[in-house]
């Protein structure tokens, strides 16, 4: 029996200092050997957001820990791994460079194939760690850095609908917590609120929910939450607004997205659509529950990662380098971290204060 390819995949591209094994199982679906993930909430919530320079100094401190434990769990010998993945952009430009440079000197050190993998790449990929998907299929990318409606046509392939023009989902959410008064990271809590509010208690834009197709703002959903909190007196006025503010993205979202269906659908000539909702927003369970009801409505079967998945991980780096490793697609050890790095080159940039639409 032919020996199925093992890869090493590094994920420092933030906050997390991530390791991970994977290799293909007998049906062709990656199996995750083991996938170790170390976060640095202790370290930034005193700052109340990331510090590049402390996370830096954090994944030196724990990148080689990490990765020992991800091989020992897996139970493989360090030599049967056949290359070495890892996130190269975008990102912190001092965070990718320690995991860069790491993954670069183990691939030397055993003289296997070295692998830059594109973070956006690995979380449009990862939902396909736990199903088979044929391209092309319908992504929204939800995470702290990025929102982008994308057409995902296979590896290394891809087509932005929309992107945000301005904040990020997750950066958001992150900032809404922060006015709410709730420790970094907070925007995972949110959803924990506004359980506790009335959702239609404060009315809150949904800046250009009608105009530039499935493009997305946020920044002035937060102008308004900010306005709000100098003005809030009790705890039942912080879960309302919550719960308003969750609300709100929710429908936000539930819009835009049916304008990308309609965007897909011209492209796509399949009976049955895909879409997957991937990144860290994507565990709001929320978020989940409102677009599988748009999805069932609209013939479109619904993925979602696991939610261990969701946020940055280093199985999905190392999935993408398994994809790369069967064709044979390696890179040379000169290869640079690049902090912005689009999943679609050709697409315009889209951000800022007089951006037309």
């Amino acid at each position: 029996m032919t020996k199925k390819p093992i890869i090493l995949g590094i994920e420092t591209s933030c906050d997390e200092t991530a390791a991970s094994i994977i290799q293909d199982d007998e049906c062709g679906i990656p199996k995750i050997l083991s996938n170790i993930v170390s976060s640095q909430f202790d370290v930034h919530k005193e700052f109340g957001g990331v510090v590049p320079e402390l996370a830096a100094r954090s994944h030196v401190e724990k990148i080689d820990l990490i990765t020992n434990e991800a091989i020992k769990k897996s139970g493989i010998n360090i030599n049967d791994i056949d290359a070495v993945a890892a996130t190269a952009g975008p990102g912190l430009i001092v965070c990718l460079s320690v995991g860069l440079n790491f993954a670069k000197a183990f691939s030397l050190s055993l003289n296997k194939p070295f692998i830059a993998i594109n973070h956006l790449e690995g979380h449009a990929l990862s939902p396909k760690l736990n199903f088979k998907i044929d391209y092309p299929y319908l992504l929204l990318l939800i995470s702290g850095g990025h929102s982008q409606y994308l057409s995902v046509n296979g590896l290394g392939n891809y087509e932005r609908l929309g992107t945000t023009i301005d904040d990020a989902l997750g950066e958001a959410f992150d900032k809404t917590a922060k006015l709410l008064g709730i420790e970094f990271p907070g925007g995972p809590k949110i959803e924990e609120l506004a359980k506790k509010g009335d959702p239609k208690k404060f009315k809150l834009p949904k800046p250009i929910l009608n105009k530039g197709g499935c493009n997305l703002s946020f920044a002035g959903l937060k102008t308004a939450v900010l306005k709000i909190t100098k003005n809030i007196n009790s705890e039942k006025e912080k879960y309302d607004l919550a719960a308003s503010f969750q609300s709100t993205i929710e429908e936000i979202l539930y819009e835009k997205t049916k304008i990308a269906f309609k965007e897909f659908c011209k492209k796509s000539k399949k009976n049955k659509n895909i879409f997957v909702i991937a990144g860290g927003v994507a565990a709001n369970k929320g978020i989940r529950k409102k677009l599988e009801i748009l999805g069932n409505k609209n013939n479109f079967q619904i993925i979602f990662p696991e939610l261990n998945l969701c946020g940055d991980n280093a199985a999905m780096i190392a999935m993408v380098g398994l994809e790369k490793f069967k064709l044979n697609k390696f890179d040379n050890l000169d290869f640079k971290a690049n902090p912005r790095w689009p999943l679609d080159k050709n697409a315009k940039f889209l951000k800022g204060a007089g951006v037309k639409l």
